[in-house]
């Protein structure tokens, strides 16, 4: 049984790392963010609102996370969010659990590349969001998101290629 996890922070390049990744192991891939994306839109939220929301409504974060840890017991799948490693660590599931960053001006020139906007607004949004996932996750979970001890393999892909980051990963990975 195989589980992969790769968290890290919003516009480091996890979501293109993950599927480039996945293409080389051939796993169920499950993105935890459209899981999280969908969710907003029933809500007919926008992603900031929602996370805003989720800060004072336990449940849904909740009940995201349960299905997560539901998924990850599965196995032979590579699970990507936020939290996935978190997730595997808390619940004692065998996950070999990566992290990836990038400095704030490259994660939020990414974030425009793939959604627009001005890269000024982009990073106050990424500032916000980080607030508002490091308060709830502690406030529910006792998860300090700057810790990153847990992980497997850490990633700064500030200055690399998705192929050259997932390359780092084949090369440390025993998977």
């Amino acid at each position: 049984m195989v589980v992969v996890t790769i968290s890290g922070t919003p516009g480091s390049g996890k979501s293109t790392v993950a599927s480039l990744l996945n293409e080389k192991l051939k796993l169920r891939y499950v993105y935890s963010g459209m899981i999280f994306r969908e969710t907003a839109e029933k809500y007919k939220m926008s992603l900031e609102n929602f996370g805003k929301f989720c800060e004072e409504n336990s449940d849904v974060d909740k009940e995201l996370d349960e299905r997560q840890v539901e998924i990850l017991k599965q196995g032979d799948v590579l699970l990507e969010g936020r939290l996935a490693g978190w997730l595997a660590y808390n619940n004692k599931i065998e996950a070999f659990k990566i992290f990836i960053d990038a400095d704030i001006d490259t994660r939020a020139s990414r974030i425009v590349n793939r959604e627009k906007g001005n890269v000024e607004k982009r990073k106050k949004e990424i500032i916000e969001r980080a607030r508002s996932e490091k308060a709830r996750y502690k406030k529910y979970y006792d998860i300090d998101l700057d810790d990153t001890s847990i992980y497997d393999l850490i990633i700064d892909s500030s200055n690399k290629t998705p192929e050259e980051t997932v390359e780092e990963i084949v090369s440390n990975a025993n998977i």
